[in-house]
């Protein structure tokens, strides 16, 4: 599998690219996952639910499973948290995974950015970011040979992402 990333600051637009890039790869003819970082305590499960009374109560793993999907959690309790590569071992074969988050590890990376978040931009210090998506003006000048795109260019982002992974523009 393919594993591209997308980077940047909290509230930079992340999120927002991704599920416009999503589109344009399947429409595109390509299987894309995603894998997302998230901080400390998140949860996607409810409380006073089945499944979190189980996870709750102590369960290592807890499996929800319906005629339209399943879900798997793990709880690390006291074990270190996976590596990138750990976690993308535990996903089914596709074409491409986009990566958002885990900015300090070692794969391509489109860095988002914006003025706004009065936050310098990681590219100076990140020599995995290939690419950089930005309608203001940055503080400094990106080296030769870092692509940049306006935030909106979402076709051309795709047709670079799949250009670096070495995928064609559509898949045959």
């Amino acid at each position: 599998m393919k594993l591209f990333g997308l980077a940047g600051w909290s509230g930079s637009g992340k999120t927002t690219l991704l599920v416009q890039l999503i589109p344009e790869l399947t429409g595109r003819g390509y299987r894309v996952s995603t894998l997302k970082h998230a901080h400390h305590d998140f949860d996607v499960d409810q409380p006073g639910k089945d499944s979190h009374r189980h996870r709750v109560a102590g369960a290592s793993e807890v499996l929800v499973a319906s005629s339209r999907r399943w879900a798997l959690m793990h709880e690390l309790r006291d074990s270190p948290e996976p590596t990138l590569a750990d976690l993308v071992a535990k996903l089914s074969p596709v074409d491409l995974v986009l990566v958002e988050g885990f900015k300090r590890d070692p794969l391509p990376k489109l860095e988002i950015w914006r003025a706004e978040n009065g936050k310098a931009p990681l590219f100076p210090d990140d020599p995995t970011i290939v690419a950089l998506a930005a309608d203001d003006v940055l503080p400094q000048d990106p080296p030769a040979g870092l692509r940049r795109f306006p935030l909106g260019a979402v076709a051309d982002i795709a047709t670079f992402i799949l250009g670096h992974v070495g995928l064609p523009p559509h898949a045959s």
